[in-house]
């Protein structure tokens, strides 16, 4: 689970990434970004009712969730994110590992995605210390 510090919660703070960020789409999920000022990212995860219904929906988000969360370590810090579900996930044949590669696509297209010689400029010094598996 993703801790409370992390987590967008307010509708505003969504209404502000999607108003004042930057977005890159993917076939199964759209990422809003923007800069918070923080030393943290922030994560949200919006799943229309299009999707399907509430069991459909939560499992959707589950899979987000747990996709942030793995890639949480290698991401830079300091940006508010939120994943918008898209309708091609109404589709039963797509699975997590097709959602997270989505995700994790998205995240490198959109430049926050880590390399192995861009360590030192993640500002979070243990970023799995806040995140439990």
């Amino acid at each position: 689970m993703i801790a409370r510090a992390l987590r967008l919660r307010r509708s505003a703070d969504f209404a502000a990434v999607r108003r004042q960020g930057r977005t890159v789409s993917g076939q199964l999920v759209v990422l809003a970004y923007r800069p918070n000022g923080l030393e943290h990212n922030r994560y949200g995860v919006a799943v229309g009712r299009r999707i399907g219904k509430a069991v459909r929906r939560n499992r959707i988000k589950r899979w987000l969730r747990e996709s942030v969360r793995r890639l949480h370590p290698q991401l830079r810090q300091g940006y508010d994110l939120v994943l918008i579900a898209r309708g091609s996930l109404t589709d039963p044949a797509v699975t997590y590992h097709d959602v997270a590669r989505c995700v994790e696509a998205l995240v490198q297209r959109a430049g926050l995605l880590i390399g192995p010689n861009d360590a030192s400029t993640n500002a979070s010094s243990s970023p799995t210390e806040v995140i439990t598996a």
